[in-house]
């Protein structure tokens, strides 16, 4: 349908090259950060959300699902209020779910043991191939969205592409409408969690009640020994049109900045990586104004925040398809303690960030010929699908000297 460009120049490869070789020699360490929205990946029970308003809402368990045919062995109280932290406290409720009706086995999808299966390990195998080509192994960090719950995660990290590299689970379950959230894996190896926790974004429709999305996820801890936060993002649709749509992402991308400036007044050289699925494109208001990035990282200023993805998106690179037309929502934007001008890479600092449309993941035929090779069409299993986004990543190196 129309080509994928590529997105290294030559300068680059042989930057890469080079760089390839002296890691090799031992001066130099890598750690790749990805980002994957895996499609809707539910797994195949009848679930319902429990919450226990009795805990502390960064608790794991404050809200998970549990099978609806459990349902009675929990005490709960009928709830009709908002969902938010300060309506919930101290109560137990149960929260419906409802787009997980057609991922069941006797739903639209036939979504049986099987195919969940396929699911799981197709999209593992992508993502141990993050980097690889540059670090030798897979992503050391991975965002991912569209993901019903915490077990689904575990199932990602104990397939059999991924179950090697040990990795750990930050997930909190939120109060999308969907039931998708957002989730961040780690290897337990190099990478030490000292603090993790869901922030709301707080959207309405015009006569005033709440529309519930995706929580932004925040995980602090230490890279090798070195503190940097993730924050994995998921941002409201473009349901009902971009334009109409459009307020309620520049509200999250608000909160996204606010909880970077909250570690920035403790720090001011906090080094922070956002990453996501924004639902918009670089050049769109939630990121060009809410960020203000530079697309250059020799223009970063001081304080500010870095891009990678605006000069891809200028050369017509994207991480999806609509229409014949590519949009780059899915993005990686760093704080400016996190690029150098001066190849100074004494502490982690952004060396590259790609977006990762390898040909296997480019469908070859059919109406999204050209497109993300998804695993849906409507109602329609490919078994051979991954994903409708391709997943994006960025190397970080530093020096071991």
């Amino acid at each position: 349908m129309f080509k994928i460009k590529k997105s290294l120049s030559f300068f680059l490869l042989t930057f890469l090259f080079l760089t390839v070789n002296v890691s090799a020699q031992g001066k130099y360490t890598s750690a790749a950060v990805g980002f994957y929205n895996v499609e809707n990946i539910f797994d195949t029970i009848e679930s319902a959300g429990y919450i226990d308003g009795t805990l502390k809402f960064n608790d794991p368990n404050y809200h998970r699902s549990i099978p609806v045919s459990e349902i009675s062995k929990y005490d709960t109280v009928s709830f009709k209020q908002q969902y938010t932290y300060e309506n919930i406290d101290g109560k137990k409720i149960i929260r419906p779910l409802i787009l997980q009706d057609e991922f069941l086995p006797k739903g639209k999808k036939v979504w049986g043991k099987e195919r969940y299966t396929q699911k799981i390990n197709n999209v593992s195998s992508v993502i141990a191939d993050l980097g690889k080509d540059v670090t030798g192994t897979a992503p050391v960090i991975v965002g991912l969205s569209e993901i019903e719950n915490r077990e689904v995660v575990v199932d990602i990290t104990n397939s059999p592409a991924l179950k090697k590299f040990n990795y750990g689970v930050v997930h909190f379950n939120s109060f999308d409408a969907r039931g998708v959230d957002v989730a961040l894996i780690y290897q337990k190896a190099r990478f030490i969690v000292t603090e993790a926790k869901p922030h709301p974004v707080f959207i309405y429709d015009a006569e005033g009640k709440r529309k519930y999305t995706r929580d932004i996820l925040q995980v602090t801890g230490l890279l090798d020994g070195e503190e940097i936060t993730f924050l994995v993002n998921h941002w409201p649709s473009r349901s009902g049109g971009e334009k109409v749509s459009r307020p309620s992402r520049i509200e999250a991308a608000k909160v996204a900045k606010s909880v970077i400036e909250d570690l920035k007044s403790k720090n001011k050289n906090v080094k922070v990586i956002l990453m996501g699925d924004l639902n918009d494109d670089p050049v769109d208001p939630s990121v060009k104004e809410v960020f203000n990035p530079a697309g250059d990282m020799n223009k970063v200023q001081e304080g500010g925040f870095y891009n990678p993805m605006i000069p891809l998106f200028k050369k017509g690179i994207g991480t999806l398809a609509y229409r014949d037309s590519w949009n780059l929502f899915d993005q990686i934007i760093t704080t400016a303690s996190l690029t150098t001008n001066n190849k100074d890479f004494s502490t982690y600092k952004v060396f590259k960030t790609e977006i990762y449309n390898k040909d296997y993941l480019v469908a070859k035929e059919g109406q999204y010929k050209g497109y993300p090779n998804r695993m849906w069409s409507g109602d329609t299993y490919r078994a051979n699908g991954y994903s409708d986004h391709f997943p994006v990543y960025t190397i970080l190196l530093k020096s071991v000297q």
